[in-house]
């Protein structure tokens, strides 16, 4: 995998890590204060929502990580690739249905790792 789309699945794998330990144990304290426009009772009565949500990034920042550690390029690509589309169809699906800030956060994120790993090839 080329350094560039190695270091952009890795981004994509720290903000999916990021927003599973968010949304695992911080969402009833620090939720209020990131997201000021929902009301207090969803953080308080959401907690369990939350944290399943969290348990899915926590796959997606897992499946991410591991493709990097793949010895065979092709395969990494692969993983990589599978990961990155969950991501990007959260992040399209996230932006029609809970706020467009997801299509910045998700998918923009996301496509740029894609064309990374599509669109530069590593001399294998």
């Amino acid at each position: 995998m080329h350094l560039i789309a190695r270091i952009l699945v890795g981004l994509n794998a720290l903000i999916h890590a990021y927003i599973a330990w968010f949304e695992m144990t911080a969402w009833e304290s620090a939720g209020p204060r990131a997201f000021p426009n929902l009301p207090a009772v969803l953080f308080e009565q959401g907690g369990a929502m939350a944290a399943n949500q969290g348990l899915y990034n926590g796959f997606l920042a897992a499946g991410l990580i591991w493709s990097l550690f793949v010895k065979d390029v092709g395969w990494q690509r692969n993983i990589a690739t599978c990961f990155l589309i969950f991501i990007a169809a959260a992040g399209i699906f996230g932006a029609f249905t809970v706020s467009l800030t997801t299509l910045y956060v998700q998918l923009v994120p996301a496509c740029l790792a894609l064309a990374a790993l599509w669109g530069l090839r590593a001399k294998t």
